[in-house]
């Protein structure tokens, strides 16, 4: 795959990284059961692939995303390891039940339970995962200007390369901007999300942040492969059985969407998912997707969408196929 710059930063990265939250297993935002070897086998076919960069987190499954993560890349020569980016900001205890805590002493932790846990000296990228979060009911401790302060200082001691932020709002980069550079945004992004079009996109391109966009995909709906049967066969852990997205009214619309992507992908000898995923990367200001995987076989299903581009006319005949409202 061809690179692409990440923003201000020296990173060249592949228009498409593997995703590693599916991979965590179980917990409360989990996708249900994972076979950890079927996750190493997917982490390392995306690298035979030719994906230069994984993002993980330590909230994926409570710490065991990063350490599937180290696992796969144990093997493959220093100078060939993808890079590694991971998050901050969702911290559990004993009871598994994870908050959201900003504060320097709790950051500090979390990176060098990273830094253990990936087995690594230094994290490529390193995001606030959550400048707030709606799963909490307290306030939580810290803000983003004493989180910022403190990731920057760790970057000048070496342990963090890059540092960079995930659902932040405008505002909130501005926060963050006035005491040290942002090198990138991740951002949910996908046809049948599209929020950060209005205001979001238009700051980064103007201020060269890069964007990683996530679930572009939409969790796996526009795939092609998530029926109505396969989503009333979803775990009971699995976080997408309550999701809008795979219910009605949405759900028909959706699979209508789907079939039109299927017959635009069946022109580029593609799937409906790697035309979903495409249509991400048409933003000029998109520098990558993040896509996950649970397979090897899934890895080779999505890897064709960094060759697609889209004309006119099939970006159009997307816009009508839309749901609305």
């Amino acid at each position: 795959m061809q690179t692409r710059q990440l923003g201000r930063t020296d990173l060249h990265i592949t228009p498409i990284g593997f995703g590693a939250w599916a991979i965590g297993g179980e917990w409360r935002f989990g996708w249900g059961p994972q076979d950890d070897a079927e996750s190493v086998a997917a982490i390392r076919q995306a690298v035979s692939r030719g994906m230069n960069w994984i993002d993980t987190a330590p909230a994926y499954g409570l710490g065991h995303s990063e350490d599937v993560v180290a696992r796969a890349l144990a093997d493959i020569p220093r100078a060939e390891r993808p890079y590694v980016f991971t998050k901050c900001s969702l911290v559990w205890g004993e009871d598994r039940i994870v908050t959201h805590n900003l504060s320097s002493a709790s950051l500090r932790r979390e990176v060098e339970d990273s830094l253990r846990r990936l087995q690594v000296e230094a994290i490529d990228l390193y995001q606030i995962h959550w400048p707030r979060w709606q799963a909490v009911s307290e306030p939580s401790p810290g803000s983003v200007e004493e989180a910022w302060h403190t990731l920057a200082e760790l970057k000048q001691q070496g342990k963090l390369r890059h540092i960079g932020v995930s659902n932040f709002t405008v505002e909130d980069l501005k926060t963050a901007e006035a005491i040290a550079p942002v090198a990138s945004l991740q951002p949910p992004y996908s046809m049948l999300r599209r929020a950060i079009e209005a205001e979001v996109l238009p700051y980064c391109l103007q201020t060269n942040i890069g964007v990683l966009v996530y679930s572009p995909m939409q969790s796996g709906l526009l795939t092609g492969a998530m029926t109505r049967e396969r989503i009333e066969g979803l775990a009971a852990s699995d976080w997408r059985r309550h999701n809008k997205e795979f219910q009605e009214p949405q759900l028909t619309a959706n699979l209508a969407l789907v079939a039109v992507l299927r017959g635009i992908g069946a022109r580029h000898g593609r799937s409906p998912g790697e035309v979903a995923i495409a249509w991400t990367l048409r933003q000029p200001v998109v520098t990558a997707a993040i896509v996950g995987g649970r397979s090897a076989s899934q890895v080779d299903g999505v890897v064709g969408a960094a060759d697609v581009r889209l004309s006119t006319e099939e970006l159009a005949e997307i816009e009508t196929a839309l749901p609305r409202g």
